[in-house]
């Protein structure tokens, strides 16, 4: 499975891993490699070389950003009912047109998400 139930801006809760129980907010998901960047979650220190702008000004040093989790160690926490929980998926009722389109759905309590 991909990461495809954890989408952009979603708020999750990390499970596993040294940032056990930290929640944020998914700052981008790929689905390719099934990777989500999450806010304030597994943050690395990352050193960059010092460079000199046009002006002078310098810029680099040491840079704390956050790195890529596995979208197997986050869950989507419900809007609705403000748990952590699986996704599962149903149908939505016709529109308009009798079209109907695929609708994300808390496991615990059958609230859209």
């Amino acid at each position: 499975m991909s990461g495809l139930f954890v989408k952009k801006g979603d708020t999750v809760l990390v499970v596993s891993g040294k940032d056990r129980g930290v929640k944020g907010r998914v700052i981008a998901a790929n689905p390719e490699s099934s990777r989500v960047l999450v806010e304030g979650a597994n943050r690395v220190k990352k050193h960059t070389k010092v460079t000199s702008s046009a002006r002078g000004s310098q810029q680099g040093g040491i840079i704390t950003t956050e790195a890529p989790v596995h979208v197997s160690n986050v869950q989507v926490i419900c809007p609705s009912c403000g748990k952590a929980t699986r996704i599962g998926h149903r149908r939505s009722e016709e529109d308009e047109y009798g079209k109907t389109h695929s609708v994300r759905v808390c496991k615990r309590c059958n609230g859209d998400i």
